[in-house]
């Protein structure tokens, strides 16, 4: 770790892990083998801040920590100024065939450095004060007449949106609407059309019809939406926005017909981004390599496959990390060692006695508890650092940390029940028995 870390930071990053979950925050503190993404990561981010458009297709079985490269990214583009979002695919939730739906998780999860999800609201806010701030440093309108101010800042926010809509009317339209009912004092109205602008659905028709819009966001006005979203972010002073589409592979799990509109909407968008359509979009999407090589994932459609297809014969360690697919590695159990001393040197900042946790829990004893977790899991590393990061938060370093004759390697034998493993770990597992019991050294 470089620099001072807030205690904040480290309990936030602690608890999550000690709940068996990916942090939220905080990912560079326990970055391991991301060293060689960094360099062409922030290139593309500055593309983005540029005005162009970046993609990459993240691959990597269970394990390999997608979804920590994901919010790793994630937090690199918030420090660059960018808006976030990540999206979980699901056949039910948030099938990817249906862009009204992704539109719509996209700004339900929306955040920036200053505000978390939905962060949609602040940023129309924030959109028009600066445009306000443009008309009035003009000179042209005085900020005491608020009639004249209004209409400027209408004329600026068209001007600004031509491109929009000339496609998609209807989202100046209810920008317009929801910046008048603002000024109106109608609280209700200006809460229902920024729910429109999200793509929320049952809006009530009073609202919409104030603004001039008419029914729900549908497949194609979702693409002319977040062309427009760019566009405010842009001219709010966030130069571009991260997508995250994580576990793309449940396309995989769907009926045929569906997987293939699924996999189409995924070309139709990336067709768009290279046509320039969204400038400052970055579109990150995670999958296994069963998704991109099988053919009941991207192989099921050419145009696509031949977008993605990178060459991955050659030795990993010479893999370009400006390619379009980017291999992840996952961990071997020196890598997993590795996490685990981060860790623990992440938890010693927040303890009672920190030169106890070093000692306790000490080198040697991380290596022998990853082993071991590593043998319970049928020796497969990919699927242990969440639980040997579970297991090493919430069972050695609370337990040295609150109990002083605490020692690990006399008191703690390791178990593995199967109500704490999920479906990848427990098929991993060593033992189909309810309980795995494992004596460290």
């Amino acid at each position: 770790m470089t620099g001072p870390v807030s205690e904040a930071r480290r309990r936030a990053v602690i608890d999550a892990l000690r709940r068996g979950t990916v942090p939220q925050s905080g990912l560079d503190l326990l970055a391991v083998g991301l060293d060689r993404f960094t360099l062409s990561s922030d290139d593309d981010l500055a593309t983005v801040a540029r005005g162009g458009a970046a993609f990459h297709a993240v691959r990597g079985d269970y394990g390999s920590g997608k979804t920590f490269f994901a919010r790793w990214l994630a937090e690199r583009a918030k420090r660059a100024g960018l808006a976030v979002s990540e999206i979980q695919i699901s056949e039910t939730e948030t099938p990817l065939h249906r862009l009204e739906t992704v539109y719509r998780r996209l700004t339900e999860r929306l955040s920036t450095a200053t505000h978390q999800p939905s962060a949609l609201r602040p940023i129309v806010d924030s959109w028009f004060y600066t445009l306000e701030e443009e008309v009035l440093d003009a000179g042209a309108v005085e900020a005491s007449d608020s009639g004249a101010l209004a209409t400027a800042v209408d004329v600026l926010m068209e001007q600004r949106l031509t491109e929009v809509a000339r496609t998609t009317p209807a989202f100046s339209a209810a920008l317009r609407g929801y910046r008048h009912a603002q000024l109106a004092g109608d609280a209700a109205t200006s809460e229902a059309l920024i729910a429109w602008l999200g793509g929320q659905r049952s809006v009530a028709a009073a609202a919409r019809r104030s603004a001039g819009v008419r029914g729900e966001l549908d497949h194609y006005a979702a693409l002319g939406f977040l062309q427009g979203l760019l566009t405010v972010l842009k001219d709010c002073g966030h130069p571009g926005l991260l997508v995250v589409l994580d576990e793309i592979e449940t396309l995989q799990r769907v009926r045929g017909d569906v997987r293939e509109k699924g996999l189409n909407a995924l070309r139709q968008l990336l067709d768009e981004i290279d046509a320039g359509r969204f400038p400052g979009l970055f579109l990150i999407i995670t999958g296994t390599p069963a998704f991109y090589d099988g053919q009941q994932g991207v192989q099921r459609l050419p145009p696509l496959a031949q977008r993605l297809a990178t060459d991955f014969t050659t030795d990993p360690r010479f893999d370009s990390p400006r390619a379009v697919q980017l291999r992840l590695l996952g961990f071997d159990l020196d890598r997993l060692s590795e996490l685990g001393r981060k860790v623990r040197d992440l938890y010693s900042g927040v303890a009672r006695d920190p030169a106890r946790i070093s000692s306790v829990v000490d080198d040697a004893y991380i290596a022998e508890l990853a082993t071991a977790i590593t043998g319970g899991l049928g020796g497969n590393v990919g699927v242990a650092p969440r639980v040997f990061l579970r297991k090493l938060v919430a069972d050695v370093l609370d337990r040295v940390d609150d109990h002083t004759s605490f020692d690990p390697r006399k008191h703690y034998a390791l178990t593995l029940t199967d109500s704490e493993l999920n479906d990848v770990e427990r098929n991993a597992a060593a033992s189909s028995a309810d309980d795995i019991e494992l004596d460290l050294p």
